[in-house]
């Protein structure tokens, strides 16, 4: 007798890049209590430091041991978001973590940086349905992301790279390069 293929979870879906329903009761529950560390993270103060460090280790999937992030700070989980050592994170970040998150070492983000591993089909008939998709995001080391920025699912952005201010990521951005624009497009090698 042939046996059956075990059915992945919805999560197991969401990290295979599949069709995947956020409203799966197992990820319900994971946002929630990505939600309540988050909120409990964004009401901490500038000299709670240990209290902050804290909540990041429980939160986030892996962490270096010099990682700042201003408050106020949203994701979806954490658990998919690996940060490496000195990485900096301004005001009113935004991690879309359905998918893995890697940032690597000596990271900054400039204030209203969003991330987003989420996204939706473009079939209008498959997205009222209600299953969504998601793709890893990289973020190499010793990469600045300006002000605003926005990088969209599957993006790699390698060593060394500096975005521009208010740039829209869409695709792979090699390193040692200066990129800009919407979309992101490098303008200059290093």
């Amino acid at each position: 007798m042939e046996a059956k293929p075990i059915a992945k979870t919805e999560k197991q879906k969401s990290l295979a890049g599949e069709l995947y329903l956020a409203s799966d009761p197992e990820l319900a529950a994971d946002r929630k209590v990505a939600r309540r560390l988050t909120r409990m993270y964004n009401r901490t103060t500038e000299d709670e430091i240990e209290e902050r460090k804290a909540i990041l280790r429980e939160l986030f999937g892996g962490i270096g041991p010099n990682v700042e992030i201003e408050p106020p700070f949203y994701c979806d989980y954490g658990y998919n978001i690996f940060a490496g050592d000195h990485v900096y994170v301004n005001f009113g970040c935004v991690i879309l973590d359905c998918n893995e998150v890697h940032i690597g070492d000596h990271v900054m983000l400039a204030p209203y940086v969003q991330i987003y591993a989420a996204y939706h089909p473009t079939d209008a008939k498959l997205r009222n349905s209600g299953p969504e998709l998601a793709a890893p995001v990289r973020i190499g080391s010793n990469v600045w992301l300006g002000g605003g920025v926005i990088v969209l699912p599957g993006v790699t952005i390698g060593d060394n790279t500096t975005i521009g201010a208010g740039s829209v990521v869409v695709k792979d951005i090699p390193a040692n390069v200066v990129a800009v624009g919407n979309p992101c497009r490098v303008i200059k090698h290093l």
